[in-house]
């Protein structure tokens, strides 16, 4: 004690300090620290969840991105398919209407020809009309007298009868 005594250390006043030390020390577990470890913990937990929380929405938006651009395949895909049913189908259309005009033009120089037949051989009649009647008067310029019409038409008869063979060698 002589130790003691020599740093001025008083018993009962150490007693009373410890004894305080430990009231204070058991008041502060019990009021403080309980409430601020709780705190912690919670605090901990609410941090764990919220990380856990941010790995799931990283997760969720992988998932979303992948399936995004699957649905975007997807539509490409399906874009392809109708442009390339589009294409056949334009493709087609314009084959049928190529080959509608070509049947139409086709009509149409039947028709043109045909016309065109028509028209030379009403040419060709009346070219041996204007020819028989001239033949007509040739002959009557060369008889010099009137014929009758049966003798008329007998001589033009005659005259084509004549004439036609060396028009169709021509023709």
């Amino acid at each position: 004690m002589a130790f003691f005594d020599a740093f001025g250390v008083d018993f009962v006043k150490l007693a009373f300090q410890i004894v305080n030390f430990l009231l204070i020390l058991y008041l502060l577990n019990r009021f403080l620290f309980k409430r601020v470890l709780s705190m912690m913990d919670e605090r901990q937990e609410r941090i764990s969840k919220g990380l856990e929380d941010a790995e799931a929405a990283a997760r969720d938006r992988e998932l979303a991105r992948a399936e995004r651009e699957a649905a975007l395949d997807e539509a490409r895909k399906e874009a392809q398919a109708m442009i390339a049913r589009a294409t056949k189908i334009a493709e087609d259309s314009r084959q049928e209407i190529v080959a509608a005009a070509r049947t139409e033009a086709e009509k149409v120089a039947a028709r043109a020809t045909d016309e065109i037949t028509a028209e030379k051989e009403r040419a060709i009649a009346e070219l041996r009309s204007q020819v028989a009647d001239l033949a007509l008067q040739a002959a009557g310029k060369l008889v010099r007298s009137e014929m009758s019409g049966a003798t008329q038409r007998r001589l033009v008869e005659e005259f084509l009868a004549e004439v036609s063979p060396s028009d169709r060698e021509r023709s």
